[in-house]
């Protein structure tokens, strides 16, 4: 037996160890960092910077392809790391060795972006827009078309529209059942076509025509037309012809006090006719209610000059007020208390009580109160007034004279 020897040959690799906190540490994992230190969004980092989220979020991948202009990109990765507080000129260093990108010229043709067509600029758009992803963090997904509407809400407008279309079929069924009429055959001839069974219009005569001479009706094809009267008849019915006139204050018109009642006197049995006589006639008697005082006399104000009066009642109801001017005139009413006067120029009004002129009220300027207006009073409180003393009142007395 042949032995053969084999040899095996054992490659041991020869590796580094790495610890647990070896691991590379990109440009956007610090810039994230300290972003979050700072707590701040995307969407606060471009409304203070008012940089684009999605150049913000670009340029923490390490992402050139999400700008439209590369010429931008040193300025928006530079101001970005002076926002957060690191070296701008190391971040763009670090920017550009991770992703790959390279400063051009000014003039060469990297550095100028050409304007693509509208549905390259679109498509671009819905590719490089992170806010369109759903994977966004920081935007919220699109909601369905349907995600707003609940069945509930849809099984309770279709219950709204049932009751409506309900409703409105049984008010259009009860409308046509209240329009509908119904023809009965009667057997009996109403009474109405009975009593018209006899002509009203009957017995006309002949009738004399608005021409230059009458014609016959009889004439004329035939026809007899009804008479004046049979019309009048037909047209005013017989309860119209004599109205009933009732007279309703009959009983109390006819009652005579001076005969019977608790105000008729005693008659006696020898005067009996005398007294169911009526009043009209001489030996009638005299009814029981007599007035036997004779009227109080009536006190009147008489204004010389103008004055401001007010005339108020015994419960303090104003009467009378006004400016009375020279030669005006107020008659007092005749009350149970006398009513009281008011003025404000007490030496320009005058009391006017039987033909006869007392005062004035007061002095001249005075205002004078509670002045009871009643002809004893005024009587036994003032004095005849002396005409020759004030010629104002002489000249008013002769006018008020003169008018009567």
């Amino acid at each position: 037996m042949i032995g053969r020897g084999f040899g095996r040959e054992q490659a041991t690799a020869e590796g580094n160890t790495r610890g647990f906190d070896d691991f590379a540490l990109r440009l956007g994992d610090l810039m994230r960092g300290e972003r979050a230190t700072m707590g701040k969004s995307l969407l606060d980092v471009q409304r203070e910077l008012k940089i684009k989220a999605a150049y913000i979020a670009a340029i923490e991948n390490a992402d050139p392809t999400a700008f439209d202009t590369p010429g931008f990109i040193a300025g928006y990765v530079r101001s970005y790391a002076r926002y957060l507080g690191m070296d701008p000129d190391w971040a763009f260093d670090t920017f550009c060795a991770e992703s790959g990108f390279a400063t051009a010229h000014g003039m060469s043709a990297e550095a100028s972006s050409v304007r693509p067509s509208r549905e390259e600029r679109l498509a671009s758009r819905e590719q490089n827009d992170i806010f369109s992803a759903p994977a966004t963090p920081f935007v919220p997904a699109r909601e369905a078309v349907f995600s707003r509407i609940e069945p509930g809400a849809v099984g309770s407008v279709l219950v709204l529209i049932a009751l409506i279309g309900g409703l409105g079929y049984g008010g259009w069924s009860v409308l046509q059942e209240v329009q509908r009429v119904t023809f009965a055959p009667v057997e009996q001839t109403p009474s109405v076509v009975t009593d018209l069974a006899v002509d009203p219009l009957a017995g006309g005569g002949a009738v004399s025509l608005a021409t230059s001479q009458s014609v016959e009706v009889d004439d004329i094809a035939g026809f007899t037309p009804p008479a004046p009267e049979a019309l009048d008849r037909l047209y005013r019915p017989e309860a119209l012809d004599t109205p009933v006139m009732v007279a309703r204050d009959a009983p109390i018109a006819s009652l005579d006090p001076s005969t019977f009642g608790a105000l008729a006197p005693d008659p006696d049995p020898a005067e009996a006719e005398l007294v169911v006589a009526t009043p009209d006639r001489p030996g009638a008697v005299p009814s029981a209610v007599q007035v036997t005082a004779d009227p109080s006399p009536g006190v009147a104000l008489v204004a010389v000059r103008p004055a401001w009066v007010r005339v108020s009642a015994a419960d303090g109801t104003v009467i009378y007020e006004a400016i009375m001017n020279a030669g005006d005139t107020y008659a007092v009413p005749l009350t149970e208390e006398p009513p009281t006067l008011r003025i404000g120029e007490s030496g320009a009004v005058y009391f006017a009580v039987s033909g006869a002129h007392y005062g004035p009220v007061g002095p001249n300027g005075a205002v004078t109160s509670n002045v009871a207006l009643s002809a004893e009073s005024l009587t036994a409180t003032y004095e005849v007034a002396d005409l020759n003393a004030d010629t104002d009142l002489a000249r008013t007395v002769a006018e008020l004279q003169a008018a009567q």
